[in-house]
């Protein structure tokens, strides 16, 4: 990336960005220095189910927090601890790996990171807190196939995935597992147009994802 942008060619870049918050700094000089920008594919912004999510707190009385409850399980194969994705220092760990996206919806949906507890981390599972402006979230994400339900959807690969958001009335999940098809052909028009993603709208993810992988537990 630092290469292309040090030739002045902008560059498209998927999750994460970058592993380390530091790293968000210097290539936001390399992008001042050399004249070429960083877009990021950050797809779930652009779900209809997201962005009704996302309009509908923005609706609720400004005091109203939201109770989220986060659980995401996909098993991987042996192959997985053996490639370079198994290695925290290159891909940032299983919360890194699995989970940027969804501490990136969240922080767009619910506002401000106010609080990041890590109550569980191994080399496949990790779980915590997150309190944000306008939601408090338990998460939970494994890549261990034993800590799949027996309702586990089955496909290609073991998956389980649910979010559930309760405004203290009522409780409803949140559903996206379909109209994903076009959201990166969406992606690409949007940077073309010079209307993508770019360093700072990863910012809260990036540091999110750093911060659990650092916490003691």
């Amino acid at each position: 990336m630092k290469y292309a942008l040090k030739n002045g060619i902008d560059v498209i870049c998927e999750k994460p960005l970058v592993l380390h918050s530091e790293d968000m700094d210097i290539l936001k000089d390399y992008e001042q220095k050399y004249g070429a920008k960083v877009n990021s594919i950050l797809q779930l912004r652009l779900h209809p189910s997201i962005i009704a999510l996302r309009e509908k707190v923005a609706a609720a009385p400004a005091d109203k927090v939201f109770d989220v409850d986060l659980t995401y399980m996909t098993s991987r194969g042996k192959w997985y601890m053996k490639s370079w994705k198994g290695f925290d220092h290159k891909s940032g760990g299983v919360a890194t790996n699995i989970g940027v996206h969804f501490y990136d919806m969240l922080h767009f949906i619910f506002g401000e990171l106010k609080s990041n507890e890590v109550h569980f981390r191994d080399e496949k599972t990790a779980s915590g807190y997150l309190e944000y402006e306008r939601a408090r979230v338990k998460w939970f994400l494994s890549i261990d196939s034993n800590n799949l339900p027996d309702n586990a959807v089955k496909g290609e690969k073991l998956t389980y995935r649910s979010i559930t958001i309760n405004d203290g009335d009522n409780t409803e999940e949140l559903e996206f597992s379909g109209g994903f098809t076009d959201l990166h052909t969406q992606s690409y028009q949007n940077v073309l147009a010079d209307n993508g993603f770019g360093i700072d709208e990863n910012r809260i993810a990036i540091e999110t994802v750093e911060n659990i992988r650092v916490q003691d537990v």
